[in-house]
């Protein structure tokens, strides 16, 4: 026997060379993750259907307006609650946005003269605003509005809460529950990266 097989002998023979595991199979396809909400196919109102705006910011006027008539709708912005309800009187409406603090007449009182008349008692509205003391009054009161919305909010915080009153055939309606004390639903569509309006 050489040296070299007595030095085999000796210690167990050569060492092996440690192989890395194999790597774990990967499924063939991975899991489809759960479509989110902005995913979702939106359900716009009839065209033609008209929206008026009432608040006193014009960039809130004007970015809703884009907003609104990028799905087709008919817009009529106003700065001030006593525009708003001439306005609505004149030309009617499908769905008003109102905004809650405004010079002169607030949402509140306009929306009570929206209840009181009967060309527009039926008129779904919704209301808004970031003003944190105008937010407790409104769910403090649970007013007949139809819903509200949070400012600042996105392109599909505006029309998840339209959606929300359409009816079968696209026409906006009053919800037979006015849901004022759940506005805060659909709040995760805030997370959307979009233009987002801001407080007033």
């Amino acid at each position: 026997m050489g040296i070299l097989d007595q030095l085999k002998n000796l210690f167990g023979g050569a060492p092996s060379v440690s192989q890395p595991p194999p790597a774990p199979e990967v499924a063939a396809t991975a899991p489809t993750p759960p479509q989110e909400r902005r995913q979702a196919p939106r359900i716009d109102a009839c065209m033609g259907t008209r929206a008026i705006i009432i608040d006193d910011s014009k960039t809130v006027c004007t970015v809703l307006r884009k907003f609104l008539r990028s799905a087709g709708y008919e817009t009529i912005e106003c700065l001030d609650a006593e525009k708003g309800l001439t306005a609505l009187q004149q030309h009617g409406a499908d769905v008003v946005f109102l905004d809650i603090v405004l010079p002169g007449m607030n949402g509140f009182a306009a929306l009570r003269a929206i209840r009181r008349d009967v060309n527009t008692r039926d008129i779904p509205v919704i209301m808004m605003s970031g003003n944190e003391q105008a937010m407790e009054q409104f769910f403090g009161t649970r007013i007949a509005a139809d819903d509200f919305m949070k400012k600042p909010f996105s392109r599909q915080e505006v029309f998840f809460r339209m959606t929300r009153l359409l009816d079968p055939s696209g026409v906006p309606r009053r919800a037979a529950h006015p849901l004022a004390h759940s506005a805060a639903e659909g709040s995760a569509a805030n997370n959307a990266p979009t233009q987002f309006l801001r407080a007033s």
